[in-house]
């Protein structure tokens, strides 16, 4: 399977709790513009008449019949039989909707239906991080390639997904990568979700403004603050960001040492990643503690962003190590040092989902 060269269609939907965007994509590529509507995900005949008139109009602007329609949805339900349920954003759905089978029924065609994260990691895996990563390392001469990747997104909520040797983990009960489960690194009797998100930004705010200002400010603003380009407690919003990157660092360390895995950061709130990094990558190169009193790296393996030139070069310098095999008077080379790059994503959350629920759909085609 080769999304980049496949030569069918498929319509694709990335729902959110505000807008539904649909798109029609054959070989990695729009063949449409993409069909933005109102979700109405608080009345279920409406919301329904939304996704299928969103469909029917895509199919009416393109010159060929789709193969199936792939989409993405927000929260964990079961995506194997296609029933949606115990949706926040989306309440018309609470309860278990069998959304898929019926849309197989109004189009007569297969429907696939994924959770936003898992696809937003599975796009980046194959059209987007990983491949622009293997491509570094095959111009830098070096003979390594990742299969492995943890994508996370920062927004509303902390969403992601986990893709090992280019398949997608979906889990026993479609809920592998459920992350924003993940204990708080701060607040360690909440999740971090918490932690990891625009109503955690805001509530730190909050709690060390100094100015006593009631205005309910968004992250822009808050970033703004930051900045210096905004009127308010620039302390305040600074430390509002590197909590969240302490948190997100945590996160991230977890998972990469259960997983062994490169990770990408996408999400609305990856414009603040300046005072979200920092903290990040210092939780990502801390040190335990043993109880003899002597300390060691929390991963074992050396992570880089590779969004910083500085970074990347090193990463980049990864030379091989010569070690004899005894009694033969050979050696053999391998990479001594273990390391993982992050970054930040270049393709866009909402393109990464879009190819992910492309390349889902060709994958399970291909299976059927």
């Amino acid at each position: 399977m080769n999304p980049e060269t496949d030569t069918r269609t498929i319509l694709t939907l990335d729902a959110g709790g505000t807008n539904f965007v649909f798109s029609a994509i054959r070989g990695n590529h729009d063949i449409s513009e993409p069909i933005t509507l109102p979700s109405n995900g608080d009345n279920l005949d409406r919301c329904l008449g939304t996704i299928e008139s969103g469909f029917r109009q895509l199919m009416q602007r393109i010159p060929e019949k789709p193969v199936a329609i792939s989409f993405a949805f927000p929260g964990p339900s079961d995506y194997q039989t296609g029933i949606i349920g115990r949706l926040n954003n989306l309440p018309a759905f609470r309860g278990g909707i069998p959304l898929g089978p019926i849309l197989e029924h109004r189009f007569s065609l297969p429907v696939f239906i994924n959770n936003d994260g898992d696809l937003y990691a599975y796009g980046e895996a194959l059209s987007g991080f990983l491949p622009e990563v293997n491509a570094m390392l095959r111009e830098a001469g070096i003979e390594k390639e990742f299969r492995n990747l943890i994508g996370v997104t920062l927004g509303t909520g902390f969403g992601g997904g986990i893709v090992l040797n280019q398949e997608l983990l979906s889990g026993d009960n479609s809920m592998a990568g459920e992350i924003w489960l993940l204990r708080n690194r701060i607040n360690p009797s909440t999740n971090a979700e918490e932690g990891i998100s625009i109503r955690a930004i805001q509530r730190v705010y909050r709690e060390h403004d100094g100015t006593g200002t009631r205005d309910e400010l968004s992250p822009k603003d808050i970033f703004d603050i930051a900045q210096g380009l905004r009127p308010g407690d620039s302390g305040a919003a600074k430390e509002a960001f590197r909590q969240l990157g302490t948190v997100l660092g945590d996160a991230l360390g977890n998972l990469m040492t259960t997983l062994d895995g490169a990770a990408v950061i996408g999400g609305g709130l990856t414009g603040a990643m300046p005072l979200i990094l920092p903290a990040m990558m210092e939780e990502l190169k801390a040190k335990y503690s043993s109880y003899p009193g002597t300390s060691y790296p929390r991963l074992v393996q050396k992570v880089f962003n590779i969004n910083s030139a500085t970074e990347r070069k090193k990463f980049l310098n990864w030379e091989k190590t010569d070690v004899v095999i005894p009694d033969t008077g050979a050696s053999i080379s391998y990479y001594a040092e273990s390391r993982l790059p992050v970054g930040i994503s270049t393709i866009g959350t909402s393109r990464a989902i879009a190819l992910g629920a492309y390349a889902f759909a060709l994958k399970k085609l291909g299976t059927k």
